[in-house]
């Protein structure tokens, strides 16, 4: 699937929801919810889920709750509640006092399991895990009815109680729902509705040993919640049957819609939280905001802009069935956002020394520099120009090809905002032979880049004065992964096997523009000809500078609009 053909199906949800609204129906209301799981962080994935239920609140003057299903307490965390919540908020979301977690519902949701267990469609069985996993059948097969399926209502009430009051151990019981072990959706033979798990919970404490199974939460907490319309992942579509059965099964307070949209795949990218957790456990990355994790935080401390997600997630759309979606994308989206507010400035990453041996020695140039050609408001600022600059060894070759066109013994080049060079000398190390300093001569003649005289010259080159010099170390990032699918099995690798050995390189003392001394955390802008960086939020402090590259200049997706 293209991105126009994905974009092609953004309204589906809201042709649904409007003619909802024509209708009349949930009496005009519209109330979303964003229902993350608090046992890893939001990445780029959920990213889109939240600007689609956000947005879609906004867009109908409606409501978005945002609500933990805190099922679990094995894996959950209040670090992870913490981080979810920044992220929302980050990404410029706001659920105002709408704040809710599924272990609010406990004591409901438990009468909702008595109802079911009153009604004759729960009971508990007394197998274990594997039996009835065993016993579940298979997509050609039936189930197998459990024994203890057709107990009393009485029997099944008794054993659900002494459940509850911690009678029994972990995994010897749990509770069934009572529907159909022929069903032709496996998800639909006997569902486990409850299990016993004698694990203290973040936030109940060690009130409850039973916990409520994600099927039976959530479809009760967006009904208790008065939500209209469930938006979730294709994923959970199989789980629809199970979702409806429940609500027509007791006495909820409303029946919200469950409606599926397509997950974002994401190329040389892996979005499955077991596996992100896997690349922080296992140390292949440093923490969960790692600036090569796709996850919210990540990218936050990469440098990606609120703005720039939500200008993504616009972008992709919704379909109704699975694509994959060109990282290209996002990183232009960066790059688009980035282009029109962040402040140009000059740093040299790999430095090489010049001197200019006819600039006067002491002397210091004020030179007018834009500050963004594409936001006239920015104006300008002053960069001091000296004797001995500092220039990107790759900007020279003592024995260029005839296709290199910047610096080399003999030839003349722009340096931007400043004056035009001729390479006279180059100096190397008497033991290693290594290139340590280059002699030039200047023009003044050509102040502000350029000559009186109309000559020409082939290259412009980025500089820093060494006198005033702020050095830095500079994170350069890249894809984590060098597969387009680190996903696709292949024999005998795992898609760890697929990570990118280059997308991290660390420089260390680069040489940066004196205005960039006092920049904190946070702060983003583009290094001339080498792409878009941000001080890293973690590691940068005063005099101990940290940047972060956030996106290369280089466009992959303009270039991939323009050959199609």
């Amino acid at each position: 699937m293209t991105e126009n053909e994905t974009a092609s199906t953004t309204h589906f949800i809201k042709a649904i929801i409007e003619e909802d609204l024509a209708a009349n129906k949930n009496d005009g209301k519209v109330a979303t919810r964003f229902p993350p799981e608090p046992n890893g962080y939001l990445h780029i994935g959920h990213a889109k889920s939240i600007c689609l239920n956000f947005g879609i609140a906004q867009t109908y003057n409606g409501t978005c709750n945002l609500r933990f299903d805190d099922t679990n307490p094995t894996k959950e965390d209040v670090e992870y509640v913490d981080a979810i919540m920044e992220d929302v908020h980050w990404l410029g979301f706001d659920w105002q006092d709408r704040l809710y977690y599924a272990s609010d519902y406990f004591e409901r949701l438990y009468e909702f399991a008595v109802e079911l267990i009153n009604a004759g469609k729960a009971y508990v069985d007394d197998q274990t895990a594997d039996q009835i996993r065993e016993n579940r059948g298979t997509l050609t097969e039936a189930g197998v009815d459990s024994p203890f399926r057709n107990r009393s209502a009485e029997e099944n009430l008794d054993l659900f109680k002494r459940m509850r009051a911690g009678e029994f151990a972990d995994g010897s019981r749990v509770l069934r729902a009572k529907i159909d072990m022929a069903h032709p959706n496996l998800i639909m033979r006997d569902p486990t509705l409850y299990r016993i798990r004698k694990t203290s919970h973040h936030r109940t404490g060690d009130a409850w040993c039973i916990y409520p199974m994600y099927d039976f939460t959530h479809c009760l907490s967006d009904s208790l919640e008065g939500i209209t319309h469930s938006l979730c992942t294709l994923e959970f579509e199989n789980n629809r049957p199970l979702y409806d059965w429940v609500l027509d099964n007791v006495t909820p307070p409303c029946h919200p819609q469950q409606i599926e949209f397509a997950r974002l795949n994401l190329t040389f990218t892996v979005l499955s939280k077991r596996k992100l957790i896997q690349l922080v456990e296992e140390g292949y990355v440093s923490a969960w905001d790692d600036p090569r994790m796709p996850t919210i935080c990540g990218l936050r401390r990469r440098g990606y802009t609120p703005e720039s997600i939500r200008n993504f997630c616009d972008r992709i759309g919704l379909a109704k069935r699975d694509s994959v979606v060109d990282v290209a994308l996002l990183e232009y989206s960066i790059r688009e956002d980035l282009n029109k507010r962040a402040p140009r400035v000059m740093g040299v990453l790999n430095p090489l020394k010049v001197v200019i041996e006819n600039y006067p020695e002491g002397q210091v140039d004020e030179l007018e520099a834009v500050n963004n050609p594409e936001d006239p408001s920015a104006g300008v600022r002053k960069v001091p120009f000296s004797r001995e600059i500092y220039i990107e060894r790759d900007d020279f070759m003592e024995n260029p090809p005839k296709k290199f066109f910047r610096l080399g013994p003999g030839r003349e080049v722009r340096l931007r905002y400043a004056f035009f060079v001729t390479c006279t000398d180059v100096i190397k190390d008497e033991t290693s032979g290594e290139i340590v300093e280059l002699r030039c001569t200047y023009d003044p003649a050509t102040r502000g880049g350029d000559a009186p005289d109309g000559r020409k010259v082939k290259a412009t080159l980025h500089w820093v004065s060494a006198a005033h010099a702020v050095e830095a170390e500079v994170r350069l990032y890249d894809r984590l992964f060098n597969k387009p699918n680190p996903d696709e099995k292949e024999e005998g690798k795992t898609f760890k096997d697929f990570m990118n050995p280059g997308a991290l390189e660390i420089r260390t003392g680069c040489k940066l523009e004196p205005c960039l001394a006092d920049v904190g955390p946070g702060y983003f802008c583009q290094f001339e000809r080498l792409g878009y960086f941000c001080v890293d939020s973690k590691d940068s402090a005063p005099g101990a500078l940290v940047f972060n590259r956030t996106v290369t200049l280089r466009d992959a997706w303009a270039k991939l609009q323009k050959k199609g």
